[in-house]
């Protein structure tokens, strides 16, 4: 990746911009401070997230600190509502009063760019990510996305931000493979976050995106190692989500599985989720999103706790995770 070294943990800020629940202006910034006393010194954005909320939170909070890694996403535009806004809107509660345009053509893309540095309070990004580009996001609209980024100047634009040095790497920012790997015939990526593909639930993305970013230089940064918080909170805990949606009775099963095997072996189900996932070599960095200051406690001593060999040869004979996967003991 070009001329960036990120840190091994960092933070994802989309509970601050009230993902499923209102978090106040205190324990957000509060949230961030221990994040930075905790030596978590990347922090991932997006104006999606409360529509501008994170980042302004962000913005405000490390006003002044040029030791942290900034990444932000291009691919919406954010435009003021005409009317009142709703409380709930996309998961978000009391957000912002924008809605979320998607643009990912040149206009859209510097249009975006630009009112998140004056947001965020900085002269320039670290890693600017295409976000939600990809068929899961647009169906039938897909098409018509993918030839606003490649056709219409959108990727050229985060080219030419990078050859300027306003921005350290570009890549994009996804829930799926498949459009990683699209993209990748077509242009050359610095850099992709890869959020909620690579679990205690699903491990697919190593027959294929893995190696392929192995091949090209392209630095994996892994994100939603909680799968929206189904393999923090617990197969059966009422705000469980998955894939930022409800939980399918097929995934609470195997959540329901996973857990027995942690519960015999003493660990947590976040322990394994998290350990898991910083266990690959290839990540570059793993983002864990944090609402209060107990959770970056609680993140810290995740990576901390123990974990025995048997744990994941366990879940490994009953099916539950891949034999090939790499796993991280004492």
């Amino acid at each position: 990746m070009t001329g960036l070294n990120l840190p091994p943990i960092g933070f994802g800020t989309a509970p601050l911009g009230n993902l499923y629940r209102a978090v106040d202006d205190e324990t957000a910034e509060a949230t961030i401070t221990a994040a930075l006393e905790a030596g978590l010194l990347y922090a991932d954005t997006a104006p999606y997230y409360g529509f501008g909320l994170a980042e302004t939170r962000l913005g405000r909070a490390i006003a002044g600190n040029r030791d942290m890694v900034v990444s932000t996403k291009v691919g919406r535009v954010l435009e003021p509502l005409a009317a009142t806004a709703e409380r709930d809107r996309h998961g978000f509660v009391d957000a912002l009063p924008f809605a979320p345009v998607y643009d990912y053509s040149r206009d859209g893309i510097m249009r975006s760019y630009e009112a998140s540095l004056k947001r965020l309070g900085r002269d320039r990004v670290d890693i600017l990510y295409v976000h939600d580009i990809g068929r899961r996001a647009h169906a039938a609209a897909h098409d018509a996305r993918m030839s606003e980024l490649l056709d219409k100047g959108g990727f050229a634009a985060l080219e030419e931000l990078r050859d300027q040095g306003a921005v350290s790497a570009i890549g994009v920012g996804v829930n799926e493979t498949e459009v990683c790997l699209e993209l990748m015939e077509r242009v050359s990526l610095d850099i992709i976050l890869l959020a909620g593909r690579y679990t205690l639930l699903e491990q697919s993305p190593i027959d294929d995106l893995f190696p392929r970013c192995a091949a090209t230089g392209t630095a994996l940064v892994l994100a939603g190692v909680y799968n929206s918080g189904i393999l923090a909170l617990g197969a059966d805990a009422p705000a469980a989500h998955y894939d930022y949606a409800g939980v399918p009775e097929a995934i609470r099963q195997r959540t329901r599985a996973i857990e027995r095997i942690c519960a015999a072996h003493d660990v947590a189900l976040p322990v394994a989720a998290l350990r898991f996932v910083l266990a690959h070599p290839q990540a570059a960095s793993v983002i864990v999103g944090l609402a209060n200051p107990d959770e970056v406690r609680a993140t810290m001593a995740n990576i901390a706790a123990p974990v025995p060999d048997g744990l994941w040869s366990d879940l490994k004979m009953a099916g539950l995770l891949r034999a090939d996967v790499p796993t991280w003991t004492e």
